[in-house]
Order: structure tokens, then sequence, then C-alpha cells
């Protein structure tokens, strides 16, 4: 059957509209589209990314529609990220002057792009956040708010390390931000729902340029500006793949494409200029002060614009005013200590701003301190000040506590890789790993209780006391990056593989217990059953072919095989608000995959070569994935259509399946033995309603599937002919 008639006769028989991506003819208010839930990060190595549900494209929410997809946490104003970080009143007024200076409000600057460069530690952040909370001030007296859009990449934001939300959030916030753009962007969603999944530089033809372009002159609209901070954060691609990485980005890649995506904006003389805010990445930096860029780009190198030492001694001055500190020997000692380093300084002082210790002793420890042990660290990189700095505060915890410390950060860093999501809290995110480790609850927090200043230990709270979303565990990306430094401190260095491997033989320690009828409420439980395949992932994808390492792996296949998966399956797709617990990386839907593409088997030829040399590899794929189907088929025989996202895994796992069984079982006549179908057309005859209602997700998942990943038609039209084998009734 052609894939045509097999939609036709999908759509006949249940009256269900399905719109085709390909079209963007079809009337606004005629889609039927993707709603994705909420702001979940995509799911590595899923069908989709968010949910699946029937909605249609109205007048009243296509505003809404784009809102759904976007990164709204990477928006300057986000809950996720108050209270924003801004310069210390008078601070940074000088770089501030020249950034309002050049964007010159409603006729913009002459050049429309301007990079703000700088290392790690000079405030570039802040500085970002106060340009925009100033011109956000002026809006009643400039009759427009300057500001278009803001957004503000973050490494271990699944949704902010990554330019896969970049255009939909600028667009969206453009279209609350120029009121004479709104009704073009929201014309363009209507037409063409599917947009959201197009490739980027598309989504800024259809979103950004071309509402522009409708309005027709554009001299009299004022310029707006749109600032981007630390473009080096974006590390991740817009798509992952298990075969060889094939669709995935490097970070170089990724950051230079959202530079030219900047670039392409910039060129067809939009009223809008851009702020650009990062490190000095080589690859940046070639690429900005490439030819193409040569008379569009204004040039900061924040290290040479203000008075950095003037800058510290202010926040300094007050900082020790206000904790009883002002002496004016104390501040001078403090400041020739930080030099031009504002981070430095502002670290000391939530070192030394400690409820249970004495502020002035352990000032006096960081000053007194040898700000030199290692002769060569000076030579290895220009913040030796601020890592020697780091050294002091591990050193403040006690001797007794060291390992435990050490363990712990391991931990939390593997967890930061995915960054923890929801409305955990740090004492509830510490009593997980604290289980999974294997301690005494409340140990890992008192471990590293002494480490305030480089981890968010109190968490962080809006201006109503309640706890903001997506919690950060370090205040300062240097932290970590001091920890995983090879070349520094060797008693303080930690091995992440290690806090990896504890916590995932942890989770399987818990999966060993879990039946189908056990209670997943406790925090631990639920991270388990939710998140065990993700923290594989991540373990796996650091392995590598050697004698030291392939035990363990084949140690983790034996515990997996003495496991029953099938209930650990079974909870994932019947918990409530995936943000209770858990990180941002979720459940990885490859698990179900067959041979070496399933995610237990590292990426590469090393992988193949080991699944194909070592028997456990083999039969552990084969263990879980007979588990998963096992747990989808168990499922489909009570199935209800929940609006919560792990339906929509559920609703991928029944996709995946069916694409699978189009490839394993070739011949139409083989389709009808398999138990997926099977428990389908059992729930078709008990409940044709809910059987509906999980197929136009399956369906619909599979399409957008395909619009993302390149098939050949003949891929389409035979996974179509399937869906339409299911659907008859002549079996």
């Amino acid at each position: 059957m052609g894939a045509q008639s097999s939609r036709n006769a999908f759509s006949s028989q249940y009256s269900i509209s399905l719109a085709d991506s390909d079209n963007d003819d079809r009337p606004a208010t005629q889609q039927v589209v993707y709603y994705q839930q909420g702001n979940r990060a995509p799911i590595y190595n899923g069908p989709i990314s968010g949910g699946v549900n029937n909605l249609l494209v109205s007048n009243v929410d296509a505003l809404q529609f784009l809102y759904q997809h976007a990164a709204t946490g990477a928006m300057h104003d986000s809950d996720e990220r108050f209270p924003p970080p801004l310069c210390h009143p008078g601070t940074r007024e000088t770089v501030i002057y020249r950034i309002l200076d050049w964007y010159g409000y409603k006729q913009g600057p002459r050049k429309p792009i301007m990079w703000v460069y700088a290392p790690a530690g000079y405030g570039k952040t802040a500085i970002a956040g106060t340009v925009a909370e100033r011109l956000e001030d002026k809006s009643a007296e400039l009759d427009f708010c300057p500001i278009g859009a803001t957004f503000f990449f973050w490494r271990t934001s699944m949704e902010r390390n990554s330019p896969a939300r970049f255009i939909i959030t600028l667009a969206y916030q453009l279209a609350t931000s120029i009121p004479e753009l709104t009704l073009h962007i929201e014309n363009a969603v209507k037409r063409n729902p599917m947009i959201l999944s197009k490739a980027l530089e598309e989504q800024l033809k259809k979103l950004i340029v071309q509402p522009f372009k409708a309005l027709g002159e554009t001299r009299d609209i004022p310029n707006r500006l749109i600032v981007i901070d630390g473009l080096d954060e974006c590390i991740n691609s817009d798509q992952e793949s298990r075969i060889e990485k094939q669709y995935a980005e490097d970070q170089e890649t990724a950051q230079i494409r959202v530079l030219d995506l900047i670039h392409a904006l910039a060129s067809h003389q939009l009223p809008l200029s851009f702020l650009i805010l990062s490190r000095p990445e080589a690859w940046i930096k070639q690429h900005i002060e490439s030819q193409k860029f040569k008379d569009l780009v204004d040039f900061v190198d924040l290290c040479e614009v203000g008075d950095h030492l003037k800058d510290v001694e202010t926040f300094v001055t007050a900082e020790l005013s206000r904790l009883g500190l002002d002496e004016e020997d104390l501040v001078e000692r403090l400041v020739r200590r930080a030099g031009r380093h504002m981070l430095y300084a502002s670290t000391v002082i939530r070192h030394i701003d400690c409820p249970y210790g004495d502020p002035r002793l352990w000032l006096e420890n960081i000053l007194k301190g040898d700000s030199s042990p290692n002769p060569d660290l000076a030579q290895s990189t220009p913040f030796s000040s601020l890592h020697e700095l780091y050294r002091q505060i591990l050193q403040s915890c006690p001797q007794r506590n060291r390992s435990v410390m050490i363990e712990v950060l391991e931990e939390i860093v593997a967890l930061d890789e995915g960054g923890i999501s929801g409305h955990l809290d740090m004492e509830r995110a510490f009593s997980i790993v604290d289980h999974l480790s294997g301690r005494v609850p409340g140990t890992g927090m008192k471990a590293v209780r002494g480490l305030h200043a480089v981890l968010n230990l109190s968490g962080e709270k809006d201006c109503m006391g309640n706890r903001v979303s997506g919690l950060r565990i370090f205040t300062h990306s240097s932290f970590p990056e001091f920890l995983l430094d090879p070349h520094l401190f060797l008693e303080f260095r930690v091995n992440v593989q290690k806090g990896r491997e504890r916590l995932l033989s942890g989770c399987l320690r818990y999966l060993s217990s879990i039946t189908l009828d056990s209670k997943v409420d406790a925090d631990h439980i639920r991270f388990a059953v939710a998140d065990w395949t993700w923290l594989w992932f991540c373990w796996v994808h650091r392995w590598r072919e050697r004698a030291s390492e392939t035990p363990m792996l084949l140690n983790m296949f034996q515990k997996l095989l003495s496991i029953d998966l099938m209930p650990c399956f079974v909870h994932p797709f019947t918990l409530g608000d995936p943000d209770e617990v858990g990180s941002s990386g979720g459940f990885v839907t490859a698990i179900s995959n067959a041979g070496t593409d399933n995610c237990i088997i590292p990426l590469g030829a090393a992988g193949r070569t080991l699944y194909n040399s070592e028997p456990l590899a083999r039969q552990a794929v084969s263990h879980v994935t007979a588990c998963y189907k096992a747990a989808v088929v168990h499922l489909l025989k009570t199935y209800i259509p929940y609006s919560n996202y792990y339906n929509i895994l559920f609703i991928c796992a029944v996709s995946g399946f069916l694409t699978d069984l189009r490839i394993l079982l070739g011949k139409p006549g083989d389709w009808g033995s398999d138990t997926v179908v099977h428990a389908l057309n059992a729930l078709k005859r008990e409940s044709p309603e809910h059987f509906v209602k999980l197929m136009v997700g399956v369906y619909k998942a599979a399409h957008f599937n395909f619009s993302i990943f390149p098939t050949v038609d003949e891929t389409r039209r035979s996974y179509e002919a399937l869906i339409a084998f299911i659907l008859s009734d002549d079996k």
C-alpha cells in the first residue's frame, strides 16, 4: 500500500486529520502539529524532543505554541536565572557605558554586532544582565522596549547549551517585544507549525526574516538589541545519533553555526543589533575576525576596558563593610591578592560569609596562605591566583572528611552533566547521591559544607522565597573546570568516571528489588528508574578499550542480566511529574535499539569490537530489549492516554518498536506474529478510543522523526504500510 493510500485509510476509518509537514500552504487554522510538554530537554536518541498531542494552532495560541518550544530559561528575566547575576553598583561602568553608546538606541549602531570577550571570571554574564536591565528601565522614557530578545547559554542546561531552540526563543521574544511583528510571526507559525522541527537556518528565514520583510519599510521601527551571552557555553548539538554521532556537531561547529545565524540576520539590514559576550576561544575569534564579519563587528576586549582594580576595590570595600571587616588594612590586602579579578574577590566574600564560621579568621587564613605553592602554576594558567584560592577553600575542609568530599565532588560533577532539573533543592539532590553511593543520608552535604563559596548549597530562591527551577550546583563554571584540570593539584583532582560508576551501580542495586507492585515515591528510587539509562549512556560513552576498564563493563552487563528490568521500564512510563526528580538527561530511549546501536554499548569501533567478541554484551542487549518490549506490551493491555511526559516516552517506545518491526520483519505476512502488534489489536478491540489516541501519537512521532533524520521514501512508505496493516480489520 502506498503512503497516500495508507494515510487515507487511517484518516477515513478514524476521522483524524494528519498534517503533512512539507505543505506550507495549508490554511493556518487547519494544521495538526506536535506540542512540547514544558521545556523538557531533547531525549537523546529518542524520536522526538517533547510531547505529541493533537493540537490545532489557532489565532489565540500561536505565540503560546512558540513559547512551549522556546528555551524560556535562557531569557534574561527568566525564573530559572533568578536572581540574575548583575554588576555590583558602581562597577563595570566604563564597559557598560561603551556598550550603551555603541547601541545608539532608536537609530541603532553603525556596525550591528558587538563582541565583548574575556576569559572566565571577568563578569561577562553580569555585564550582559546589567545592560539588559538598564535598557528595560528606559522603556517608558523611550516609548519602546530597547531589548528585542536575549539568550543566555549555560553549559549544564540541556535547553540552554545547544543551538536547537535558539531561533525559536529569539522569535518568541521578538514577537512580544516588537508589536509590528506579532501578527506576521503568528501567521508564520500557523501556516507551517512544523517549521519548529526544521533546520535552524530555515527557522530563521520563516520566523524572523520573512516577518520583518512583510512589514515593508522598516526605517521607522526603533532598533532593538539582541543580547547573546556565553556563546562558549553552547557545547551541544541540536541532534544526536548513536551511529558514530552522525548528526552531532562538536562545540566548535555549534558555536560557529550560531555566529553564522547572527551574521545572516545582521546581513538583512533589519532593525536589530547584536551584543555577543563570550570567552575568546580560538575558533570564535578566528571566525568573527574573518572577512565576512569585517564590516559588521565592533570588538571590545574586556580585559583592556575600564579600571578593574578600582572595580574590585569598590566591591571589596562594600562587602567587607557589610561583614563588619572594613579595616583599611584588610581591604588593601584582599584587593592586592585579588588583583583585577572580580571572581576571585567575590569567591573570597562567599567563603568568609558563613554563619557557622569566623569571617575574620577565615579571611586571615586566605590572606596568609601561600599564593604560589606551585612555581610552574603561574606559567600554566592565567588564573593561577583563582585556582590557588580554590585549593585553599578545599584545604579548609577537615581532613577527616577529605576522601568523602572528593567522592561527592566526583558524583555531583557527573550529575551536573545532565543538569539537575525540576523542583529538587540541594539537600534532596545530595540525599539522592548519598543513597546511590551507599552513604548515610546527610553525609555528602556535611562533607562539602565548607565549599559554600563554590557550591550553591542553600539553593536559589525567587523574590517570594520559592526555590527556582533548574538547580545550579556550581556558583561558577571555573570551579568544575579546576577540578577536572589534569595539570593542577593532584590532591584534589576528581575522577568523574568513578562518580558515574558509583551512581550507576547504586541505581542498578535499587532496580534489582523493583517489582510491578513497588512504590516508586522516594527521590532516589524515582531517580534510579527514571535516569539509570542516562547515567549508563554518560558512563559508557567515556569507556575506553583498556584492560582495566573492560572487566567493570562486563560486570555491569552481568548485573543487568540479573535484574528483571520489565517492571523497571514500566514505572518510568507511569511516573507523574518528570521534573520532581532527576536530571535533564532523562530516559534514553535508545535502550530499546538492537545490536551495537543500543545505548549500553560503547560508541564507535571499540563498541562494535566488544559486542562481537563478548557474549555478555550480546546477552545484555538482548535482555534489556526483551524486557523493554515486555514492558510496552504490559502497558498496552491497560493503556490510558496520560497527559504527562512519560506518556510521550511510551508513544515513542511504541513508534520505535514499529519502526524496528518494519526492518526486522520486512514482509507484511510476518507482522501479525509480533507481540506489540497483538497487544495493539487487543487494545483496538477493547478500548478503541484509547487506541485511536495512541496511534495518532505513534504516527506523528514517526512522521516527526522522518522530518529530522534523513530517510528514503521507501522507508516512509513501508512504515505507513505497517500502520495501515495494524489499523485494518482483515488480518
